[in-house]
């Protein structure tokens, strides 16, 4: 090691190291690490106090406005008489649909990469390709969501949709999709769709490889060790991922305004082809808006969105929760 001597049989380890260095060197690096945790403490309050101003000042605004009646109301062009049940029922369906598919397909996918597929040049480029999928903007997907869901890359042309059923029946369903919240769900699936696959793989990963070695040692097949072992191992940390995928899914507004979504609608979605509108395009609505009394209850409906995201976030730790058990 440049600028110190070690003599031949001098006690070894970080600390004779750490004694042996010159007075300068030490001086040098404890100074570095005062000053890198410093930083660190700065931009940690510094974020965990811009966070706290916007909540406060959120709450502050919105607070007043909260009520039985908010909740219960459809939208008006009165602030005194607007509400969020058409947006916030439409944010339930949606984001229902789309944990309904991006779940199961996420962490499908994840298994099949991880413990079935073998290591070649393909896979590794899928692997590539699905991490470098999580930073595209969320507005792309909505244009891919618009084309492949809601007009089905034009079958059919300018036609009337095929209809099976009837359109106040909760079995109704019609292709093209249509801008519904069927539409709606598949196309925050893609958003999310990376982000679930990216964190099942880094779960699988986890699981220590004895494991696995010892199941197939003692006959079991590559799927009796996946189901029986890795994927209840991983299934905790998996439902981190969701948690995430889901937090990010119920604050899209650009997609589903890409898709068609209503920024006003009066009624609640009664099946899959229903039109719908969401929290976030209800507030972008509002906030746009220049009277102060909508920014108001713009700030309410921010409260009620942040309620029915820890509350989706509460049943997903309850899940991991149930689901976690120690590896032995």
């Amino acid at each position: 090691m440049s600028g110190m001597a070690i003599q031949p049989g001098a006690p070894q380890g970080p600390a004779a190291v750490l004694a042996a260095a010159p007075a300068v060197s030490r001086g040098h690096r404890l100074l570095s690490n005062r000053l890198f945790l410093a930083a660190c403490l700065l931009s940690t309050t510094v974020a965990i106090a811009v966070l706290a101003t916007l909540l406060v000042s959120i709450f502050i605004d919105g607070w007043g406005g909260l009520s039985w009646e908010f909740i219960t109301r459809f939208a008006s062009r009165k602030p005194a008489e607007a509400g969020i049940k058409a947006p916030l029922w439409g944010s339930v369906w949606v984001c229902g649909i789309c944990g309904l598919f991006a779940l199961p397909i996420g962490i499908g996918t994840a298994l099949y990469l991880e413990e079935f597929a073998s290591r070649n040049r393909f896979t590794e480029f899928v692997r590539i390709n699905i991490t470098n999928l999580s930073g595209v903007p969320s507005i792309v997907y909505g244009i891919i969501g618009l084309t492949a869901f809601a007009r089905m890359f034009g079958v059919g042309g300018k036609g009337e949709p095929i209809a099976l059923g009837n359109p106040d029946s909760i079995w109704y369903i019609q292709l093209p999709f249509g801008s519904g919240v069927l539409a709606g769900g598949l196309t925050l699936m893609l958003v999310v769709l990376p982000i679930v696959i990216v964190a099942s793989v880094e779960a699988l990963r986890a699981v220590p490889p004895s494991i696995r070695s010892g199941s197939l040692a003692l006959g079991g097949t590559t799927w009796q060790t996946t189901w029986r072992l890795v994927l209840p191992g991983a299934l905790p940390t998996m439902m981190t991922g969701a948690i995430l995928a889901m937090s990010r899914a119920i604050g899209e507004a650009a997609p589903l305004l890409v898709l068609g979504g209503f920024l006003l609608v009066f009624r609640t979605p009664v099946n899959l082809m229903s039109d719908f509108t969401v929290l976030p395009l209800q507030i972008f609505n509002w906030a746009s808006r220049p009277q102060e009394t909508f920014h108001a209850i713009a700030a309410s409906a921010i409260i009620v969105q942040l309620g029915l995201l820890l509350a989706f976030n509460a049943v997903a730790i309850l899940i991991r929760a149930k689901l976690q058990r120690p590896l032995q």
